[in-house]
């Protein structure tokens, strides 16, 4: 058993493996999600269950977030109630995607107490997180990032970007602009050979035999379009709040992103056409929708 007990919010589709994959590596685990059964789940594994951010920050040195959002990042971290009113609390290792700029100003707010923030956003989805194969973007301190190199990977492979928070956050904002367009082209790439009266897996297997393979091609459309079950596990409203942040910061440090523009455009047509529990493999079934055929179907029937 490791003696050393680590504090966990967020037991959402990433954070629940992650601290999972904490409590399986023997270390003691203190969890808060507005979840309870999120919550019980862990609690069943081992965990200590608390009520709220403040009691994890009274039990653990070193806590991890995995949060959806810039704003509940800092409400949980600087609330009357949340992480800076904690007793033990030291350091905060931040999984969220939340943008460089909301990564400095919470970074800010918590050294006024004395606590380290470490920027450290992952990727790789559901399956990387229960598998421990997701990519780390850590940056803090190097003697703090030496310090925390065992526990991290037990995520996965652990890149070192920099001393200042929001280094980690650039890096994940470039890797998720590039993942959501990979399916946004993907789509209207699929889309056009069915509509012409290609076989969609055929087509597949010529682009990633070829040089127009991606990460869209070789594993989201074989296992969430062509079924038709649209289920990778990302939200669209979570990759269009990823983009945006991409491109609002492009813009602030004087970086054209035309394209990137274009696939916020096609992630706001998701979100509005499929529903607020859309998936983002959702894109191909907006393409789907406009172009008159179904990717998943035989020979391109109509949809």
């Amino acid at each position: 058993m490791q003696s050393q007990t680590y504090g966990f919010i967020g037991l959402g589709n990433m954070g629940g493996p992650m601290a999972g994959r904490l409590l399986d590596a023997g270390y003691g685990l203190a969890v808060y999600d507005t979840s309870a059964a999120a919550v019980q789940a862990l609690a069943a594994k081992g965990a200590a269950a608390c009520d709220g951010a403040r009691q994890v920050a009274d039990q653990a040195e070193t806590i991890f977030l995995s949060l959806p959002t810039p704003e509940i990042v800092q409400r949980v971290a600087t609330d009357p109630d949340g992480l800076m009113a904690g007793g033990r609390v030291k350091r905060v290792v931040d999984l969220s995607t939340i943008g460089p700029r909301a990564a400095r100003d919470v970074s800010r707010a918590l050294a006024a107490r004395n606590i380290l923030y470490v920027d450290a956003p992952v990727s790789g989805g559901v399956g990387g997180a229960r598998a421990g194969t997701l990519a780390v973007m850590a940056a803090c301190p190097q003697a703090d990032y030496d310090a925390l190199l065992p526990v991290l990977k037990h995520f996965g492979p652990v890149f070192y970007l920099g001393g200042e928070a929001g280094m980690g956050q650039s890096m994940k904002l470039a890797n998720n602009l590039m993942s959501a367009a990979a399916v946004a082209i993907t789509s209207e790439a699929m889309a056009m050979g069915v509509k012409a009266g290609l076989d969609p897996k055929t087509m597949l297997d010529v682009i990633n035999s070829g040089s127009g393979r991606n990460t869209a091609s070789q594993d989201k459309f074989p296992r969430a379009v062509l079924t038709g079950t649209f289920d990778i596990g990302f939200a669209a409203r979570l990759a269009y709040k990823d983009v945006r942040l991409c491109v609002d910061e492009a813009e602030a440090i004087g970086v054209p992103m035309v394209v990137g523009a274009a696939v916020r455009e096609m992630l706001v047509m998701t979100h509005a056409m499929c529903g607020e529990d859309a998936d983002f493999t959702h894109i191909a079934k907006v393409v789907e929708t406009f172009a008159g055929v179904a990717i998943r179907q035989r020979g391109g029937g109509k949809a």
